[in-house]
């Protein structure tokens, strides 16, 4: 099969782009894989180009390629095929769309995937009949606004298949937002065996890891850390991740480390790439998030051979650990359940190696090898089938191929109504 991924930037930094790269790699081993990144900021990836893969791009923003200082004034108007509700609007201008529409229209492939509610809009709505149109999801639905959702919920039902990276966004897709003929399939995440050898468990370090925003609670963790240097004061912990643009989180963290008194104890350590080599220099991973799209940091700690403590926020969390067994789960922005958990790894030696053996065994049903069947089974089951010359009909897409429709306002009202009712019931 020839597979062509389109993604936002390929040259750039980010788990989206990250796990796209592992992807293709694994399916480049048996199919012909592409990967055409709208946008080219720098000479070269700055994760590596993935070996065996295709890369090219379709719009040149580095200053020596004068590629589209022609198109400067089409570049400065908005999109209109991206939706305004993708929060990368805008970075998409009358240029993007045109030159995306030049691609997907011409593009001679089996299958085409998006990786952005975006992008998949403009698969749904450019490709030309032929190629198998699949969308992916990295985040959730609940992430997304309800302008967006109205989008989706109007502008997938093009698509063939959407792949979600939980079994619980499935679900909420299917449920929520009622896409006849598109086909719903959960599948995680690839995450490569890591390149140095795994934890030993004795090691008496905590680790985090990931980027330093509200959502991830690393206040929480660190007052949970301060229960547990009080009672293992040999015990310390390290967080990696770069500062968010203003800097408040990694500021506030600093501060509060100071009025702990733990500033011997825990260490904000920056970002790290390839992080893989700092897992296995500590013992237990931490992870207490409100929220997770997947968890991408907790299976690269269980591929380090790491247990890992995580909070059991919606998502991903509780369908990559089995509690008790690989790792413990604990409930959302509860300190005193994070410090127990944290201090009964520390206590027993026992327990801690044989959940972190544990971990590293699970860890392997995220192999890149393994990831990339599935997909393959699903883009051939859908090739084989002639999923991507399937018809709606005129009027149909019509209707999906113009803006500021009835539908439109329709979709608007219905999720901004389903949000409100929402917010209700969880006040």
């Amino acid at each position: 099969m020839h597979i062509s991924f389109l993604l936002h930037n390929a040259y750039g930094i980010g788990g989206t782009i990250r796990s796209t790269f592992t992807l293709a790699r694994a399916l480049a081993e048996q199919h012909d894989v592409e990967i055409v990144s709208v946008f080219r900021h720098r000479d070269a990836p700055q994760l590596g180009a993935p070996e065996g893969v295709t890369l090219r791009h379709l719009v040149d923003l580095r200053k020596k390629s004068g590629s589209y200082e022609g198109d400067a004034a089409e570049h400065a108007r908005p999109a209109v095929v991206f939706p305004r509700g993708d929060s990368r609007h805008k970075q998409y201008s009358r240029l993007t769309d045109a030159r995306i529409a030049d691609h997907l229209r011409t593009l001679e492939a089996d299958v085409v995937v998006g990786t952005r509610p975006g992008l998949n809009v403009h698969i749904s709505r450019q490709t030309r009949r032929g190629p198998v149109r699949v969308g992916q999801e990295h985040l959730t639905l609940d992430n997304h606004g309800y302008r967006l959702r109205r989008e989706i919920a109007h502008r997938y039902t093009l698509l063939d298949a959407l792949t979600t990276v939980t079994r619980a966004d499935a679900a909420d897709y299917r449920h929520r937002m009622k896409l006849p003929g598109v086909r719903i399939e959960a599948i995680p995440n690839a995450v490569p065996v890591p390149g140095c050898p795994p934890a030993d468990g004795d090691l008496k370090w905590v680790v985090a890891a990931g980027r330093l925003h509200r959502v991830k609670r690393y206040d929480l963790l660190v007052r949970a850390f301060a229960q547990v240097a009080a009672a293992r004061p040999d015990w310390r912990l390290r967080i990696y991740g770069g500062a968010d643009a203003s800097g408040d989180e990694q500021a506030t963290l600093r501060a509060l480390i100071d009025r702990l008194d733990l500033h011997n104890h825990v260490f904000l350590m920056g970002a790290a790439s390839p992080l893989e080599a700092e897992w296995p220099k500590g013992s237990i991973a931490a992870v207490t998030s409100e929220r997770e799209s997947f968890g991408m940091t907790i299976v690269e700690a269980m591929r380090g051979g790491l247990p890992v403590v995580a909070t059991a926020c919606p998502h991903g969390p509780a369908e990559i650990i089995e509690d008790g067994v690989d790792g413990c789960l604990v409930p959302v922005g509860d300190t005193d359940a994070v410090a127990a958990a944290l201090l009964r790894l520390i206590e027993d030696d026992d327990l801690r190696h044989r959940m972190g053996r544990a971990a590293l065994g699970a860890s392997e049903r995220f192999d890149p090898a393994r990831i990339a069947e599935r997909h393959e089974s699903l883009f051939t089951e859908l090739v084989a089938r002639g999923a991507g010359s399937r018809s709606h009909g005129p009027l149909r897409t019509a209707l999906h191929r113009t803006r500021g429709t009835v539908l439109d306002g329709a979709y608007a009202l219905r999720y901004k109504a389903a949000d409100v009712l929402r917010k209700g019931r969880t006040a």
